[in-house]
């Protein structure tokens, strides 16, 4: 298991718990950060290319998407705040960049592949 350092840890702790396999991580785990850690969550990241090695975890866009979800919630609700409208706005630019790189690679013919 290797520590994200990445975020606050001040309540919780990311851990990557698979080996590097197409240059990244692809299995993460959410633990609590107390004297007895209980994990919170995991994810499992897709491994590879969908049309190489078929659909077998979410996407970067699946997160975003939850995580845009949410806070869609609270900018509608009595927690509305300019922090969470500036976070959503570069979600949604994130989102909007990595849709492109898809469709760029769509139309190249290369899209869910190793190809460049």
């Amino acid at each position: 298991m290797v520590k994200v350092e990445i975020g606050t840890e001040k309540y919780t702790q990311v851990f990557a718990v698979d080996e590097v396999e197409f240059n990244a991580h692809h299995h993460y785990v959410v633990k609590s950060v107390e004297d007895q850690p209980v994990t919170l969550g995991e994810v499992q990241f897709q491994k590879g290319p969908i049309k190489e090695c078929s659909i077998n975890g979410v996407c970067n866009e699946d997160l975003l998407a939850m995580v845009l979800d949410r806070l869609y919630g609270f900018q509608s609700s009595e927690f509305k705040c300019r922090e969470n409208a500036l976070a959503i706005t570069k979600l949604e630019e994130a989102l909007h960049w990595l849709r492109h790189r898809t469709s760029v690679r769509e139309k190249r013919g290369v899209e869910g592949t190793h190809s460049v």
